[in-house]
């Protein structure tokens, strides 16, 4: 669609906001979580936009759309509310002129916990809520507090499902490291340790998790229905909320 062409009945564009990457593994699958949302709401104006890494980037996207006179929501394809959901998205939707709002981040909540469970449960090759060991929630990490309290808040919300403690590992900035956790874990008597991903897409993060010395290793989210329905809420709840 011409960007200067108004949007299907009039509804704003929904921009799905990543953060990029150079794994093309990751960019494809971020990509197919989009195509799943066009697919299932052909209604809508889908429009790919990243924050970091590579193209198009986010203020480039909704700038184009604002020229034209045309509204969006822009729907932060990211798992916690951090500096890239607070301040790169919040700047690029400040400069659109009123004609865009951001949604929420996916997580962290009940859907994405779903979803880390469902993949749990696969790479376990059983109910994750009969596992006998202990479980690890690997993330990104962030040197931002909020991102850092979501991880805790998905963390306490995976390990109410389970009825069990679950710990954290990150992959950057924080500590401690995934592979320390483990060991950790390992330390605290547990005979087999799971690793749980709190990634949205395979990349460089996801690849060094098989080095982490658990027993299991799970996969990322992909682009599982529950995220593409998420998706679906959030530009809804933020288009609302905007016509309020």
């Amino acid at each position: 669609m011409n960007p200067a062409e108004p949007g299907p009945a009039g509804r704003p564009a929904l921009v799905a906001c990543s953060h990029g990457t150079r794994s093309e593994q990751g960019r494809r699958t971020v990509d197919a979580l989009r195509a799943a949302v066009a697919a299932t709401r052909p209604d809508l104006d889908v429009r790919a936009a990243h924050v970091d890494v590579h193209g198009p980037e986010l203020p480039e996207v909704v700038g184009e759309l604002s020229a034209a006179g045309r509204r969006s929501v822009v729907v932060p394809l990211l798992l916690s509310s951090g500096y890239h959901v607070r301040v790169d998205i919040a700047e690029a939707v400040a400069a659109s002129g009123g004609l865009s709002v951001a949604g929420a981040a996916l997580g962290p909540g009940e859907e994405v916990t779903d979803v880390v469970l469902q993949r749990l449960g696969e790479a376990l090759g059983e109910d994750p809520a009969g596992f006998d060991g202990a479980v690890v929630l690997a993330a990104a990490g962030s040197s931002d507090a909020v991102a850092q309290g979501d991880v805790r808040t998905a963390a306490a919300l995976l390990g109410a499902r389970l009825r069990a403690p679950v710990t954290t590992g990150f992959l950057s900035a924080q500590e401690p490291t995934v592979a320390d956790a483990v060991a950790a874990a390992r330390r605290a008597g547990a005979r087999r340790v799971a690793v749980a991903s709190y990634l949205l897409a395979p990349g460089v993060f996801s690849q060094r998790l098989a080095a982490a010395g658990a027993d299991a290793v799970a996969e990322p989210m992909g682009p599982h229905p529950l995220l593409v329905d998420l998706v679906l809420r959030r530009y809804e709840a933020a288009e609302l909320a905007a016509a309020v």
